[in-house]
């Protein structure tokens, strides 16, 4: 028997074994809007190290970030204090065993009051990886995704250096290989609507069309958003997406129109359908002073 027969009986063992388990091919946890900020209000460092240690007791294999880690959006003209505070937060992601993937949001852009934003993913990319990039697991494809690329008042857009980077990736996948998507600010949203009672387009990518027409011939399933701090869930042509609440939910203090802090739980079994929960980690906040 040749090694591509062996290879090809291998996963076909393996595929059937975890069939049979009823167990996921790949569980993972989403986590987003942490908001860490400078001077620990609404004590931020210790909520967020019990979501951390709630997400390591989750049988997940590594963690999603969804953006806004940090507020260094704010700082002005203090680099020093900005860096310092990712430098805090990477110490606090190095206590987990688990492999982590963070997107940039729009908070984490570290804004010069002479220069703007610039780019805004300097410090990002200092501190982590290149604000957008691709990685496989179990033969799902993962895209996370740099949504908040904008001027002063453009909003928010995945520019086109970044959607002809997609359209080279995605090139070298076949068009039957499940792909899930990361986006800080959502694609789809009905934020307004619940919050405010009007249709609005706020606060969703500007081109997300653009981005969408690069997934078609492709399998997407799953679109993972945050800056939202609500949970919801919408489902359109064939693709799940889900705006996370925020691990923060309401920045520290409490539930946020009703969506207590948590993340989520995602399941793809072998047959790469997906299942997802969403998970209050039991935070108790303290009174907003």
């Amino acid at each position: 028997m040749n090694k591509k027969i062996m290879s090809i009986l291998l996963v076909l063992c393996v595929f059937f074994a975890e069939a049979q388990s009823g167990k996921p091919k790949l569980r993972f946890a989403f986590m987003t809007d942490i908001h860490l900020n400078y001077k620990n209000k609404g004590n931020c460092f210790e909520g967020f190290q019990k979501a951390l240690k709630k997400v390591e007791k989750s049988n997940v294999e590594f963690i999603l970030l969804g953006g806004d880690l940090v507020d260094v959006d704010k700082l002005n003209k203090n680099y020093n204090r900005a860096d310092s505070l990712y430098t805090a937060f990477k110490a606090e992601l190095n206590k987990s065993s688990l492999s982590i993937y963070p997107a940039i949001g729009n908070h984490d852009r570290f804004f010069d009051e002479e220069k703007g934003y610039t780019k805004g993913d300097e410090l990002f990319n200092k501190h982590f990886k290149q604000s957008y990039y691709t990685f496989e697991k179990k033969n799902v494809r993962f895209f996370v995704l740099n949504s908040v690329q904008r001027g002063d008042k453009e909003g928010y857009y995945y520019n086109k250096e970044q959607i002809n980077w997609l359209n080279d990736n995605l090139k070298t996948i076949s068009p039957e290989t499940p792909i899930i998507v990361v986006t800080h600010v959502p694609i789809y949203s009905l934020y307004y609507p619940v919050v405010e009672g009007r249709y609005v387009f706020l606060d969703v990518v500007n081109n997300y069309k653009e981005l969408l027409e690069a997934f078609k011939g492709y399998n997407l399933k799953l679109v993972l958003q945050g800056h939202q701090h609500l949970y919801e869930e919408i489902y359109s042509q064939d693709v799940q997406y889900i705006t996370a609440g925020a691990i923060s939910a309401a920045w520290w203090y409490g539930p946020f129109y009703g969506t207590k802090e948590g993340f989520l739980t995602v399941d793809v079994d072998s047959a790469n359908k997906i299942k997802w929960e969403y998970i209050d980690y039991g935070w108790k906040h303290t009174i907003e002073p």
